[in-house]
């Protein structure tokens, strides 16, 4: 049966961006948070554990007004990625933000309230039936709030940054809308999108890849003045709000939205860059196969030959819904489910937005991934890596609000671990050395994205941020500290790099997540580790999993990995354990294409 490839809104709100029945529920949301603004504002601070029905009540309101949030946010994200051209939707998103930020000042009310809760109180009250379910998100919002700035300065900066931060975010977006890159196929010229353009920057043939890297780079070469005045004012913007703080790290915020230590991010790049010259061999290789001295930007993510698989959407989904059942039963229902309720936008057009999300719907306990699907190995990675997201909410659905809010590094892990279920079992079932190599080249393609590309990403924000606090960089000034960036990353084994990634990459502009990069890299390792865990105890595991997904809400990265796995990540040893497995697909590729 022929799987349907565009999602289905309409069952969460009829009408798409017309829609009356969002326009209901965002007025619903608007009467919620006037009651929990009144509510917080005469709320007192509990004089011991028994004197808590007043916040109580008021946690129940806030997860409420939550839940209706991310499912608007959810609603808007998807038209505005569906169709560029939806000005409505775009609109829409702009009203949603404003919500958030009515939501966060009252926020910033609530949280400074925590704060007079004596410790003594704090420590009863969160050991109650009535807050231990949701203790650790308030204990640390309670802990965020005593760096923060005053409640008043705080509200203030968020209600600015509707109009002035998050509005340099929206105009990335409209300039990426407007990009088409003229390129001739078949005899004729066509107008790519920037996601068509993205796919197509894969092709198996050489000459295609670099004709199109060309056309890229010019692309993203003229919207470069547009992208270089939104980075700048997003980044100095960040900083002013850090310096209010009184945070002199730009690595403060990020690392406390991943519920992480300083010390475990930097003990994964240290081994991380301890392993390198083993992927630099593994470039060089490739290198000699294509008949080059060195691989370019647009070649590191080919494919090997000139008749690389094309997977149908058909067929790419089967695969990956039999390789979940091998570990999961519960996964491949809910991969089937996404299918076949057609929760999956994967439609290869124009007009849609470039990249790849998973975003759910706490309300309706549905989620929506979007993609541009093009039959490459890598496409079917990308969908089954989104399936992952999808099933991490899933186990996750009967949680409270509070408790389903976990970090984006562990959001990565449970994404990555679908993504190695289905190309180990793919590269165990291969039957020629042809397809073998294929897909083994495929798996080594991610770890060089995640111990490379991303690492230089990590390299380029850092040091952008270092010189945005003497003032403005240059467009000609971010080329420079990506390419450079780019050649340490991968330790100069390229002939040519792309200096406008910074403009072309959407993660450098999001405004809810600071350093979109290194949690994909501690995803990746993170489930390679969990990985190894589960193919070493089989049967049982599957219920060892969900148990730490269902905690990823409520526990620093290092309290969840010392639970469920028995490891410091603190430590080099379980990063040099968790990089093992693809260091001996390296070593696999190297024996194999052996001369």
């Amino acid at each position: 049966m022929a799987l349907n490839q565009t999602w289905d809104l309409d069952v969460i709100f009829p009408g798409g961006s017309r829609s009356q029945v969002f326009a209901s529920f965002l007025k619903e949301i608007e009467t919620r948070l006037h009651d929990f603004q009144r509510q917080t504002n005469s709320l007192q601070v509990p004089s011991d554990k028994d004197d808590t029905g007043g916040l109580s009540d008021c946690v129940e309101n806030l997860q409420q007004i939550a839940l209706r949030l991310r499912e608007a946010d959810s609603f808007v994200n998807c038209l505005t990625a569906e169709n560029q051209q939806d000005k409505h939707a775009v609109r829409l998103g702009a009203k949603v933000k404003s919500l958030y930020a009515a939501f966060t000042s009252t926020l910033n009310v609530f949280d400074q309230m925590l704060t007079q809760v004596t410790d003594d109180v704090w420590a009863e009250m969160m050991r109650s039936p009535a807050f231990r379910p949701v203790a650790f998100a308030l204990s640390e919002r309670r802990d965020l709030a005593r760096e923060k700035m005053p409640p008043q300065m705080e509200m203030l900066a968020g209600d600015l940054a509707v109009d002035g931060y998050h509005a340099w975010g929206d105009l990335y977006n409209l300039a990426v809308s407007q990009i088409r890159i003229p390129f001739e196929e078949n005899g004729r010229t066509v107008e790519l999108s920037a996601g068509q353009a993205a796919n197509k920057l894969h092709s198996p043939d050489r000459e295609v890849r670099q004709r199109l890297f060309r056309k890229w780079e010019e692309a993203w070469r003229e919207q470069a003045d547009y992208c270089a005045e939104a980075l700048n004012r997003l980044a100095g913007f960040r900083l002013q709000w850090y310096k209010h703080r009184g945070w002199t790290s730009v690595h403060k915020e990020p690392l406390m939205l991943n519920r992480m230590s300083p010390r475990t991010l930097q003990a994964m790049w240290e081994v991380i860059e301890r392993n390198k010259p083993l992927f630099v061999q593994y470039l060089q290789r490739k290198a000699e196969l294509f008949g080059v001295e060195k691989l370019s930007w647009a070649d590191v993510e080919a494919p090997l030959g000139q008749t690389a698989k094309v997977y149908g959407y058909e067929e790419g989904a089967a695969l990956i819904v039999d390789q979940f059942r091998s570990f999961s039963p519960q996964m491949a229902e809910l991969a089937e489910t996404a299918l076949n309720n057609r929760w999956i936008e994967a439609e290869d057009r124009p007009g849609k937005r470039p990249g790849g999300f998973c975003t759910s719907f706490p309300l309706s306990k549905v989620t929506r991934i979007f993609m541009t699907y093009a039959g490459t190995a890598s496409n079917v990675s990308t969908l089954a890596h989104e399936l992952g997201h999808a099933y991490h909410q899933y186990v996750m659905d009967d949680l409270p609000a509070l408790a389903q809010e976990y970090a984006m590094n562990v959001a990565e892990t449970a994404s990555t671990f679908a993504e190695l279920i289905v190309s180990d079992a793919a590269l165990a079932a291969a039957q020629t050395r042809e397809e073998r190599l294929a897909l083994l080249e495929d798996k080594i393609q991610r770890s060089v994205a995640f111990f490379m590309n991303i690492h230089a990403r990590f390299l380029f924000e850092t040091e952008f941020y270092e010189e945005r606090k003497q003032g403005i960089v240059s467009p000609e000034r971010l080329c420079e500290l990506m390419e450079d960036a780019q050649k340490r990353a991968f330790c100069h084994a390229l002939s040519e790099y792309h200096p406008h990634f910074w403009a072309s990459k959407l993660h450098f502009y999001l405004t809810d997540v600071p350093f979109y990069n290194f949690p994909y890299t501690f995803g990746y390792l993170f489930s390679s580790g969990i990985y190894a865990a589960a193919k070493q105890e089989k049967d049982g595991f599957e219920k060892r999993y969900v148990a730490l997904l269902r905690d990823t809400g409520s526990m620093t990265v290092e309290q969840l990995a010392a639970k469920h796995l028995g490891a410091d990540l603190t430590r080099p040893e379980f990063w040099q354990q968790a990089m093992e497995p693809s260091l001996a697909d390296v070593r696999e590729f190297l024996r194999i294409t052996a001369r």
